[in-house]
């Protein structure tokens, strides 16, 4: 697996190092040892898919609060997508900063994504899927949100998004003294 450090400290893009010949290719997409080794929270308690049905659409900006803040790996499996993080971790110095890679079926890329960090995508193609491993498992009351585009963070989505869940638009404006009260 190849490690690459984004903008954000703690954050990474990650690859699959692959072993070619005739038949293809092989390469580890998970390696828990090799996440240790780079000091990377590798204790994988719950995985996830979802398919995105139209191209346009948005899931996120999401994250949990303490005590139940979540590392994610993302990955796109099928079709592609545009996946954003943003640094919620006050005392960093990329604090509301974001950044965006596109992930897809072809690329093998995967975004690791630290506590403390809001995630989201917006799908690039029809049916997209997305499988991601996470550290902490689903806590309804720990869920919180940031709307995707709350002038806040300025995050530039490729496309144009059309659709967006009753859920998603529901957020209100980041409020730096409220965003990650503990349940």
């Amino acid at each position: 697996m190849i490690f690459k450090e984004l903008e954000l400290k703690g954050a990474f893009l990650i690859e699959v190092k692959k072993l070619e010949d005739e038949r293809g290719f092989f390469g580890r997409a998970w390696c828990q040892k090799e996440f240790e080794e780079h000091g990377l929270n590798g204790n994988v308690k719950q995985l996830n898919t979802s398919l995105t049905l139209k191209k346009g659409t948005i899931r996120g900006m999401h994250y949990q609060v303490d005590p139940y803040q979540e590392t994610k790996f993302i990955r796109c499996t099928r079709g592609r997508i545009f996946d954003v993080i943003i640094d919620l971790r006050p005392e960093s110095p990329t604090f509301m900063k974001w950044v965006g890679n596109e992930l897809s079926a072809d690329n093998y890329k995967m975004v690791y994504v630290p506590e403390n960090f809001a995630h989201g995508f917006v799908s690039l193609e029809d049916n997209s899927e997305v499988y991601y491993p996470v550290t902490e498992f689903y806590t309804p009351g720990a869920e919180r949100g940031i709307r995707y585009d709350d002038e806040a963070f300025n995050i530039e989505w490729p496309i144009p998004i059309e659709i967006v869940s009753e859920k998603d638009k529901s957020h209100s404006d980041f409020d730096i003294n409220s965003f990650n009260k503990p349940v």
